[in-house]
């Protein structure tokens, strides 16, 4: 299981919900989405239920970039990053 329930900024039909859910449990997010059409017909809470969800529910944060940018560009640096010996042009 995952650690915390969050909707994602992918693979969403409408607010993340259903697969925010099947991420949290680890099961399909189709499993998910069906129960919760069936539930409309069963007992028509889960409307409420997924407008309540989509409230509370935090959105998943963006993963962050692997670097930043550096603020000179690679044509001025005058020693190399990752040994530190002098680049020679």
């Amino acid at each position: 299981m995952m650690n915390s329930l969050v909707r994602p900024t992918s693979d969403r039909m409408v607010g993340g919900v259903c697969h925010g859910l099947a991420r949290y449990f680890n099961i399909d997010t189709v499993i998910v989405r069906l129960v919760f059409v069936l539930a409309v017909f069963a007992g028509g809470v889960s409307p409420l239920v997924y407008l309540i969800l989509w409230i509370v529910m935090p959105e998943e944060k963006p993963a962050p970039t692997a670097l930043p940018e550096h603020p000179r560009g690679v044509e001025e640096w005058k020693y190399d990053p990752y040994t530190g010996e002098q680049i020679r042009r």
